[in-house]
Protein backbone atom coordinates (compact mmCIF):
# COMPACT_ATOMS: atom_id res chain seq x y z
CA UNK A 1 0.00 0.00 0.00
CA UNK A 2 1.60 2.88 -0.88
CA UNK A 3 1.61 5.87 1.14
CA UNK A 4 1.90 9.68 0.63
CA UNK A 5 2.09 13.42 2.51
CA UNK A 6 -1.40 15.07 1.72
CA UNK A 7 -2.07 19.15 2.33
CA UNK A 8 -0.19 20.52 5.23
CA UNK A 9 1.38 23.88 6.61
CA UNK A 10 2.72 25.19 9.24
CA UNK A 11 3.20 28.10 11.53
CA UNK A 12 3.04 30.26 14.49
CA UNK A 13 -0.57 30.62 15.90
CA UNK A 14 -1.98 33.78 17.98
CA UNK A 15 0.95 36.08 18.38
CA UNK A 16 -0.42 38.98 20.37
CA UNK A 17 0.93 41.97 19.36
CA UNK A 18 0.01 45.54 20.41
CA UNK A 19 1.70 48.50 19.35
CA UNK A 20 1.32 51.60 20.84
CA UNK A 21 2.29 55.13 18.78
CA UNK A 22 3.81 57.28 20.93
CA UNK A 23 5.30 59.91 18.69
CA UNK A 24 2.87 62.57 20.58
CA UNK A 25 1.14 63.10 23.72
CA UNK A 26 -1.63 61.51 22.44
CA UNK A 27 -1.04 58.15 22.20
CA UNK A 28 -2.77 55.52 19.55
CA UNK A 29 -3.01 51.62 20.04
CA UNK A 30 -3.27 48.48 17.85
CA UNK A 31 -3.57 46.02 19.50
CA UNK A 32 -3.56 42.18 17.13
CA UNK A 33 -3.50 38.95 17.34
CA UNK A 34 -1.30 37.41 14.23
CA UNK A 35 -1.04 34.24 13.43
CA UNK A 36 1.18 32.76 10.04
CA UNK A 37 1.50 29.71 8.18
CA UNK A 38 3.36 28.38 5.51
CA UNK A 39 2.65 25.63 2.79
CA UNK A 40 4.43 24.13 0.31
CA UNK A 41 7.31 21.61 -0.06
CA UNK A 42 7.85 20.48 2.93
CA UNK A 43 8.01 16.64 2.65
CA UNK A 44 11.44 16.06 4.20
CA UNK A 45 10.41 17.56 7.49
CA UNK A 46 7.70 15.04 8.11
CA UNK A 47 8.74 12.03 6.89
CA UNK A 48 12.50 12.13 7.68
CA UNK A 49 12.55 15.26 10.44
CA UNK A 50 15.35 16.79 7.82
CA UNK A 51 14.52 20.23 8.67
CA UNK A 52 16.23 22.01 6.80
CA UNK A 53 13.50 24.05 4.53
CA UNK A 54 12.01 25.05 7.84
CA UNK A 55 11.70 28.47 9.13
CA UNK A 56 11.25 28.15 12.67
CA UNK A 57 7.59 29.36 14.12
CA UNK A 58 9.15 31.37 16.42
CA UNK A 59 11.10 33.11 13.39
CA UNK A 60 7.53 34.07 12.00
CA UNK A 61 6.46 34.57 15.60
CA UNK A 62 9.68 36.99 15.86
CA UNK A 63 9.17 38.62 12.34
CA UNK A 64 5.66 39.69 13.58
CA UNK A 65 6.82 41.80 16.20
CA UNK A 66 9.49 43.37 15.02
CA UNK A 67 7.55 44.14 11.74
CA UNK A 68 5.28 46.25 14.15
CA UNK A 69 7.91 48.42 15.26
CA UNK A 70 10.45 48.01 11.74
CA UNK A 71 6.98 48.46 9.01
CA UNK A 72 4.43 50.09 12.04
CA UNK A 73 0.75 48.94 11.72
CA UNK A 74 -1.39 51.02 10.12
CA UNK A 75 -4.81 48.74 8.16
CA UNK A 76 -4.26 44.89 8.84
CA UNK A 77 -4.71 43.99 5.39
CA UNK A 78 -1.18 46.37 4.87
CA UNK A 79 0.25 44.27 7.42
CA UNK A 80 -1.00 40.91 6.71
CA UNK A 81 0.08 41.98 2.98
CA UNK A 82 3.93 42.78 4.04
CA UNK A 83 4.52 39.69 6.04
CA UNK A 84 3.01 37.29 3.61
CA UNK A 85 5.07 38.83 1.31
CA UNK A 86 8.53 38.32 3.51
CA UNK A 87 8.12 34.94 4.64
CA UNK A 88 8.06 33.63 0.85
CA UNK A 89 11.14 35.72 0.32
CA UNK A 90 12.97 33.64 2.86
CA UNK A 91 11.44 30.29 2.76
CA UNK A 92 12.49 29.02 -1.04
CA UNK A 93 10.32 25.89 -0.20
CA UNK A 94 7.28 27.50 0.64
CA UNK A 95 4.80 27.77 -2.24
CA UNK A 96 2.14 29.57 0.05
CA UNK A 97 1.81 31.79 3.12
CA UNK A 98 -1.35 32.47 5.10
CA UNK A 99 -1.79 35.15 7.21
CA UNK A 100 -4.65 35.65 9.50
CA UNK A 101 -5.50 38.86 11.84
CA UNK A 102 -7.97 39.49 14.52
CA UNK A 103 -8.22 43.52 15.68
CA UNK A 104 -9.66 43.95 18.85
CA UNK A 105 -10.92 47.74 19.38
CA UNK A 106 -9.98 50.14 22.25
CA UNK A 107 -11.66 53.67 22.73
CA UNK A 108 -10.63 56.69 24.88
CA UNK A 109 -11.77 57.53 28.04
CA UNK A 110 -13.49 60.30 28.71
CA UNK A 111 -11.95 62.93 31.46
CA UNK A 112 -14.45 66.09 31.87
CA UNK A 113 -16.12 65.13 28.53
CA UNK A 114 -12.84 65.17 26.66
CA UNK A 115 -11.20 61.94 25.53
CA UNK A 116 -8.05 60.95 27.68
CA UNK A 117 -4.49 61.07 25.30
CA UNK A 118 -3.26 57.60 26.86
CA UNK A 119 -6.51 55.80 28.59
CA UNK A 120 -8.58 53.18 27.13
CA UNK A 121 -11.22 50.89 27.49
CA UNK A 122 -11.75 47.59 25.38
CA UNK A 123 -14.85 48.38 22.57
CA UNK A 124 -17.30 45.61 22.21
CA UNK A 125 -18.69 46.13 18.90
CA UNK A 126 -16.79 43.22 17.15
CA UNK A 127 -13.79 42.23 15.93
CA UNK A 128 -12.06 43.02 12.53
CA UNK A 129 -10.45 40.58 11.10
CA UNK A 130 -8.09 39.67 7.86
CA UNK A 131 -6.67 36.62 6.25
CA UNK A 132 -4.44 37.06 3.47
CA UNK A 133 -3.20 34.10 1.01
CA UNK A 134 -0.34 34.62 -0.73
CA UNK A 135 1.39 32.38 -3.50
CA UNK A 136 3.98 32.95 -5.82
CA UNK A 137 6.92 35.22 -5.45
CA UNK A 138 7.75 38.39 -7.67
CA UNK A 139 5.75 39.29 -10.76
CA UNK A 140 4.35 35.88 -10.29
CA UNK A 141 3.05 36.88 -6.55
CA UNK A 142 -0.62 36.24 -6.22
CA UNK A 143 -2.74 37.76 -3.36
CA UNK A 144 -5.83 37.10 -1.96
CA UNK A 145 -7.36 39.17 0.96
CA UNK A 146 -10.57 38.06 2.65
CA UNK A 147 -11.91 40.47 5.43
CA UNK A 148 -14.14 40.85 7.96
CA UNK A 149 -15.88 40.94 11.53
CA UNK A 150 -16.52 39.05 13.79
CA UNK A 151 -18.62 38.42 17.66
CA UNK A 152 -20.55 41.42 15.87
CA UNK A 153 -23.73 40.79 18.87
CA UNK A 154 -26.77 42.22 16.80
CA UNK A 155 -30.30 42.24 18.59
CA UNK A 156 -33.56 43.79 17.35
CA UNK A 157 -36.74 43.76 19.68
CA UNK A 158 -39.71 43.40 17.02
CA UNK A 159 -39.75 43.57 13.30
CA UNK A 160 -38.81 39.75 12.84
CA UNK A 161 -41.19 37.02 12.10
CA UNK A 162 -41.00 33.28 11.67
CA UNK A 163 -43.99 31.48 10.30
CA UNK A 164 -45.49 29.13 7.07
CA UNK A 165 -41.88 26.79 7.32
CA UNK A 166 -42.37 23.11 6.72
CA UNK A 167 -43.91 20.78 9.38
CA UNK A 168 -44.02 17.10 10.35
CA UNK A 169 -45.31 15.13 13.16
CA UNK A 170 -41.92 15.94 15.10
CA UNK A 171 -42.14 20.25 14.73
CA UNK A 172 -43.59 22.06 17.79
CA UNK A 173 -42.26 25.46 16.98
CA UNK A 174 -45.14 27.91 17.15
CA UNK A 175 -45.63 30.13 14.26
CA UNK A 176 -44.76 33.78 15.06
CA UNK A 177 -44.99 37.41 13.63
CA UNK A 178 -43.34 39.11 16.32
CA UNK A 179 -39.98 37.84 18.11
CA UNK A 180 -36.63 38.57 18.86
CA UNK A 181 -33.97 38.18 16.40
CA UNK A 182 -30.32 38.13 17.93
CA UNK A 183 -26.87 36.76 16.28
CA UNK A 184 -23.60 36.81 17.38
CA UNK A 185 -22.48 37.64 13.57
CA UNK A 186 -19.22 36.59 11.31
CA UNK A 187 -18.83 38.53 8.32
CA UNK A 188 -16.20 37.91 5.46
CA UNK A 189 -15.96 39.71 2.44
CA UNK A 190 -13.42 38.34 -0.64
CA UNK A 191 -11.83 41.71 -2.19
CA UNK A 192 -11.30 41.73 -6.20
CA UNK A 193 -8.07 43.33 -5.75
CA UNK A 194 -5.54 45.04 -3.53
CA UNK A 195 -6.02 48.65 -4.71
CA UNK A 196 -8.36 49.44 -1.55
CA UNK A 197 -8.40 52.03 1.22
CA UNK A 198 -8.40 49.06 4.00
CA UNK A 199 -10.04 51.34 6.99
CA UNK A 200 -12.53 53.39 4.83
CA UNK A 201 -14.15 50.06 3.40
CA UNK A 202 -14.07 48.32 6.87
CA UNK A 203 -15.74 51.00 8.47
CA UNK A 204 -18.35 51.79 5.52
CA UNK A 205 -19.15 47.82 5.38
CA UNK A 206 -19.70 47.51 9.06
CA UNK A 207 -21.66 50.60 9.30
CA UNK A 208 -23.87 49.10 5.98
CA UNK A 209 -23.74 45.76 7.54
CA UNK A 210 -25.53 47.25 11.37
CA UNK A 211 -27.86 49.55 8.99
CA UNK A 212 -29.54 46.63 6.82
CA UNK A 213 -29.92 44.73 10.10
CA UNK A 214 -31.91 47.35 11.39
CA UNK A 215 -34.00 48.45 8.42
CA UNK A 216 -34.88 44.96 6.61
CA UNK A 217 -37.98 43.99 8.14
CA UNK A 218 -37.28 39.88 8.84
CA UNK A 219 -39.09 37.19 7.94
CA UNK A 220 -35.94 34.78 8.67
CA UNK A 221 -32.38 35.26 9.24
CA UNK A 222 -31.56 34.03 5.82
CA UNK A 223 -33.28 36.93 4.44
CA UNK A 224 -31.90 39.71 6.39
CA UNK A 225 -28.09 37.88 6.14
CA UNK A 226 -28.96 38.12 1.75
CA UNK A 227 -30.26 41.64 2.21
CA UNK A 228 -26.89 43.15 4.26
CA UNK A 229 -24.66 41.43 1.81
CA UNK A 230 -26.85 42.22 -1.18
CA UNK A 231 -26.56 45.82 -0.23
CA UNK A 232 -22.48 45.54 0.73
CA UNK A 233 -21.64 43.70 -3.08
CA UNK A 234 -24.44 46.39 -4.71
CA UNK A 235 -22.31 50.10 -2.29
CA UNK A 236 -18.75 48.22 -2.99
CA UNK A 237 -17.57 47.10 -6.20
CA UNK A 238 -14.22 46.08 -4.68
CA UNK A 239 -15.75 43.32 -3.04
CA UNK A 240 -16.26 40.05 -4.42
CA UNK A 241 -18.46 38.00 -2.38
CA UNK A 242 -19.48 38.02 1.05
CA UNK A 243 -20.22 34.87 3.54
CA UNK A 244 -22.04 34.61 6.54
CA UNK A 245 -22.16 32.46 9.25
CA UNK A 246 -25.02 33.53 11.76
CA UNK A 247 -26.17 31.68 15.19
CA UNK A 248 -29.64 32.42 15.78
CA UNK A 249 -29.26 33.53 19.18
CA UNK A 250 -32.87 32.21 20.92
CA UNK A 251 -35.00 34.24 23.14
CA UNK A 252 -37.78 32.34 24.10
CA UNK A 253 -41.31 33.93 25.58
CA UNK A 254 -41.20 33.13 29.41
CA UNK A 255 -44.83 31.49 30.08
CA UNK A 256 -45.95 33.60 33.45
CA UNK A 257 -49.68 32.32 33.67
CA UNK A 258 -48.58 30.11 36.22
CA UNK A 259 -48.13 32.87 38.40
CA UNK A 260 -51.40 35.10 37.13
CA UNK A 261 -49.09 37.13 35.39
CA UNK A 262 -49.27 38.22 31.84
CA UNK A 263 -46.52 38.43 29.60
CA UNK A 264 -47.09 40.17 26.27
CA UNK A 265 -43.78 39.64 24.35
CA UNK A 266 -41.29 41.21 27.40
CA UNK A 267 -39.56 38.61 29.78
CA UNK A 268 -37.55 36.22 27.40
CA UNK A 269 -35.33 33.65 28.39
CA UNK A 270 -31.77 34.01 26.59
CA UNK A 271 -31.18 30.07 25.41
CA UNK A 272 -27.45 29.72 24.37
CA UNK A 273 -27.59 26.31 22.66
CA UNK A 274 -28.76 24.26 20.81
CA UNK A 275 -29.09 27.58 18.48
CA UNK A 276 -29.73 27.34 14.47
CA UNK A 277 -27.18 27.90 12.59
CA UNK A 278 -27.66 30.06 9.50
CA UNK A 279 -24.37 30.33 6.83
CA UNK A 280 -25.00 31.95 3.63
CA UNK A 281 -22.62 33.42 0.24
CA UNK A 282 -23.82 36.65 -1.61
CA UNK A 283 -21.66 36.86 -4.85
CA UNK A 284 -21.38 38.89 -7.84
CA UNK A 285 -21.83 37.28 -11.05
CA UNK A 286 -18.62 38.87 -12.36
CA UNK A 287 -16.46 37.99 -9.41
CA UNK A 288 -13.27 37.06 -9.91
CA UNK A 289 -12.27 33.30 -9.33
CA UNK A 290 -11.79 32.62 -5.68
CA UNK A 291 -8.54 30.86 -5.85
CA UNK A 292 -6.95 30.24 -2.36
CA UNK A 293 -8.66 32.88 -0.69
CA UNK A 294 -10.75 30.85 1.34
CA UNK A 295 -7.90 28.43 2.33
CA UNK A 296 -8.33 27.13 6.08
CA UNK A 297 -10.96 29.42 6.80
CA UNK A 298 -13.27 27.19 8.66
CA UNK A 299 -16.98 27.86 9.59
CA UNK A 300 -18.45 28.83 6.05
CA UNK A 301 -20.44 26.84 3.85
Amino acid sequence: MAIHLGANQYGKAESRVVRIYRDTPRHQIRDLNVSSALRGRFEDAHTSGDQRDVLPTDTQKNTAFAFAKEKGVGAIEDFALTLGAHFLEVAPAADGARIAIEEYPWERISVDGEPHDHSFVRAGSGVRTTIVNVEGRGDERTTYVVSGVQDLTLLKSTGSEFHGFLKDKYTTLPETDDRILATSLVARWRYDHTDVDWDKSYDQIKALLLEQFARIHSLALQQTLYGMGEAVLQQHPEVAEIKFSAPNKHHFLVDLSPFGVENPNEVFIAADRPYGLIEATVVRDDASEAGSAWHAVPGFC
